[in-house]
């Protein structure tokens, strides 16, 4: 591992957790009722259309349950690889799609509180990943950067296989295939963001009742 991070280790919790392939055990534990597979409830295909078309569906949803699963998966592992932990990552990734953001941001943005916030960067600034500096326009305002630097340099060694196998993939498409898969991705965002929204909303009604 190169020379950021040499001494870093994920925070206790973050360790990988590696989750059986879908068919890959016939028992049930707690829970899975609420999770549904994909021929029941609500992950089941809606019944009209033809048997192609519910088979489709359900193909589908299983791909997307598999494709979230994953993707934490890389998360964690690809934060341990770069030195901090999963939540630290997800938070630098935020400020390097949003841009210049100030503590208060992040924290509505990922529903962390104040304090988990300001624990989350001192680290990420300790790894020289972020630096917060004073707004000039306003000087009671702190403003999170990205950090050019030997830790940032780490997240694109650990990302740029990726990025580069994105591209291979995309090249097999056509341009009108991939303004399609890029609707689908705004709408699945829109989708993911609605529900984001309702569970903390409800987390907050329950705290308040």
């Amino acid at each position: 591992m190169p020379e950021h991070g040499g001494g870093r280790r994920g925070m206790p919790g973050d360790e990988t957790l590696d989750l059986p392939e879908h068919g890959e055990s016939e028992e049930t534990t707690p829970g899975d009722e609420a999770l549904g597979s994909p021929e029941h409830g609500e992950w089941a295909p809606t019944t009209g259309g033809s048997a192609e078309r519910q088979r489709l569906e359900g193909d589908f949803l299983l791909a997307m349950r598999r494709a979230g699963s994953i993707m934490q998966l890389l998360g964690q592992v690809s934060a341990e690889r770069i030195g901090i932990n999963a939540t630290d990552l997800n938070c630098l990734n935020i400020v390097a799609l949003t841009g210049p953001m100030t503590a208060g941001d992040l924290a509505r943005q990922t529903g962390l509180t104040t304090a988990s916030i300001t624990g989350v960067l001192d680290r990420l600034e300790e790894g020289d990943f972020v630096r917060r500096e004073r707004d000039p326009k306003d000087r009671r305002r702190v403003i999170v950067n990205l950090n050019a630097g030997p830790g940032l340099r780490e997240v694109a060694s650990t990302f740029g296989p990726l990025v580069k196998a994105w591209r291979a993939a995309a090249a097999s498409y056509s341009e009108e295939e991939l303004r399609l898969l890029l609707e689908f991705q705004r709408r699945f965002e829109e989708i993911v963001r609605g529900q984001l929204d309702r569970l903390r909303d409800e987390a907050a009604e329950a705290r308040r009742g």
